[in-house]
């Protein structure tokens, strides 16, 4: 087709593939791909290891009734499927619990999208094949993640089932043997002891909360990391207020009569021709720049956000085109022009200029168009204009017959603000429900389960003269340890999970900057924090209501 069109003046056909609002979409649905990825394989993980955790205590519970089973006959492969049925059973239930969620979720993720991508219609559909994998997984994952405990349940042995379980085994702990001992109190020292008895159990609770802490990073992490792009692509690189775009190219005298409107303060022109760039055997096509050289409105900007200075030949690349050409500075581009008389010229590489919006070659407005053998001609030109004018001047240009488009800067960025305002706050109002849900999720099974196994104990300590404060401390204290240890940690693994994303999320439309501001990690940690307070307020009431008689009452 191309080759038939090239005698018309054709500049070469686009596929769907390459068509903007397709590689829009189609990178939009690729971050969600991204997204679905990673918080399924943390949330599962977790899922797990609280599933582990109190299928684990059920058979401690459960020791005598497991082995009068098996004194009865039933053999081990009976007692694990028993819990294993159990398993599923949970799990069953937070299936169906989990598909109405799905489409409520998927049904409020359409209509953003209808509205963000302007289409006309977008029906959800929830594919048969898409629950099934999802209730197939959320099993294997409960089954695997319980697999130990159940383990555990069917090779207990009957004569030893019968029997109590054998007392915890304590030792020195590494801060007495450090000496350190002698500043701490005594229920400190009983914290630090049962943390190190179970230490796999403690490092997973650890995890587990930093895990959370991560995941409500990363709805903190985009917003960021937007108001980043915005800043920097129209604050410091491009600070025009209007964009004039003309029917057909016209000489630098056009720029008078836009400079004589009233309320303009500065005009700069420009031109752009699109062309096909080739390093070696790598093609890509986008358009050549071409800028005034000491511009105020049009500035490019190195990794260090200083202005680059255009040299009087060659071009300056985006960074990420140059990754995409694998060409480097000192190697020489060739450019087929794809418009007028269509030559086809080399030009060395001067540098490079980070931008994060597209990928373009910019060069000096007179070395473009002494390449393109014409005079002094302009496709457009950049406005900086009066606020109190901006409107009259928006209206006369739109009458100006050779003017074939107007884009107002402040226009654009508040309705890209406004597109995805809604998609910022309901991907951060899911992220910290998920996040949230996790923290307490641990903290709140880690410590019920922990009161339930150490409630004797604990009682003991209360008829010993132990005040209620101090039982409270020994319990809620190794939840706030849990809790200061997990947030450094959370901010390791957010760090990390943010840096992915933004890896995965590069683009030639668009690149995600690692941008990780104080409020990220403040607003990460305070929902971990508030997490960890509501959970000690609600073992604090277990606590209080501890009935010390019935406790402490010898199992018959």
């Amino acid at each position: 087709l191309d080759d038939i069109l090239k005698d018309y003046g054709g500049i070469g056909t686009i596929a769907r593939k390459d068509q903007l609002s397709n590689r829009f979409l189609s990178e939009e649905l690729k971050q969600q791909r991204t997204i679905a990825t990673i918080f399924p394989v943390i949330f599962f993980g977790v899922a797990a290891f609280l599933l582990n955790v109190v299928i684990s205590r059920l058979v401690r519970l459960q020791r005598e009734e497991i082995a009068t089973l098996k004194a009865f006959g039933y053999s081990d492969m009976a007692v694990g499927l028993h819990y294993i049925k159990l398993v599923l059973m949970i799990v069953s239930i937070g299936v169906i619990a989990g598909i109405g969620i799905g489409i409520w979720m998927g049904k409020g993720m359409s209509n953003i999208y209808m509205v963000m991508y302007s289409l006309p219609y977008m029906i959800y559909v929830l594919k048969p094949q898409v629950v099934i994998a999802a209730a197939l997984i959320s099993m294997v994952v409960a089954v695997i993640g319980t697999l130990y405990a159940v383990y555990s349940a069917a090779r207990l042995p009957p004569a030893q089932a019968m029997r109590p379980e054998l007392p915890a085994k304590y030792h020195t702990t590494l801060a007495e043997h450090l000496g350190l001992q002698r500043w701490l109190s005594q229920p400190t020292r009983m914290i630090l002891r049962h943390i190190e008895r179970r230490p796999l159990k403690s490092l997973m609770t650890t995890l587990g909360i930093a895990m959370a802490c991560g995941i409500i990073m990363v709805s903190g992490f985009q917003e960021g990391a937007i108001n980043y792009m915005v800043d920097m692509q129209y604050g410091m690189s491009q600070r025009e207020d209007m964009i004039v775009i003309y029917t057909e190219p016209a000489s630098k005298r056009s720029l008078y009569s836009l400079q004589s409107l009233q309320g303009v303060e500065h005009v700069e022109g420009f031109r752009i021709v699109p062309a096909k760039l080739q390093f070696e055997h790598r093609f890509y096509r986008t358009a050549v720049n071409g800028i005034e050289p000491n511009g105020s409105l049009m500035r490019l900007l190195d990794t260090e956000l200083n202005v680059i200075k255009l040299p009087k030949e060659g071009v300056i690349l985006t960074g990420y085109l140059a990754e995409l050409l694998h060409i480097k500075t000192g190697d020489m581009l060739t450019i087929e022009v794809l418009e007028g008389n269509r030559p086809t010229v080399q030009v060395p590489v001067i540098g490079t200029a980070k931008q994060f919006l597209g990928v373009n070659v910019y060069m000096r407005i007179e070395s473009l168009n002494a390449l393109l053998k014409e005079g002094h001609a302009l496709t457009g030109a950049l406005l900086k204009v009066d606020d109190i004018y901006q409107r009259d001047i928006y209206a006369e240009l739109k009458e100006m017959p050779r003017v074939a488009g107007v884009v107002e800067h402040d226009s654009s960025i508040q309705s890209f603000y406004d597109t995805i305002a809604e998609t910022i706050l309901f991907f951060t109002f899911i992220s910290t429900l998920l996040g949230s849900s996790i923290a307490f999720g641990v903290i709140y099974n880690s410590m019920r389960i922990a009161l339930s196994e150490r409630n004797r104990e604990l009682a003991s300590l209360r008829v010993l003269g132990f005040e209620r404060s101090e039982v409270a401390y020994i319990l809620l204290g190794e939840l706030a340890l849990f809790t200061l240890i997990a947030i450094p940690l959370g901010f390791l693994i957010g760090y990390g999970l943010c840096a992915y994303m933004a890896f995965e999320f590069d683009s030639d439309l668009y690149r995600v900057p690692l941008v990780l501001g104080i409020n990220v990690y403040a607003f990460s940690a305070l929902v971990v924090i508030l997490s960890s307070i509501v959970s000690a307020i609600m073992i604090w009431r277990n606590l209080a209501h501890l009935d010390m008689v019935a406790v402490l009452k010898s199992k018959e």
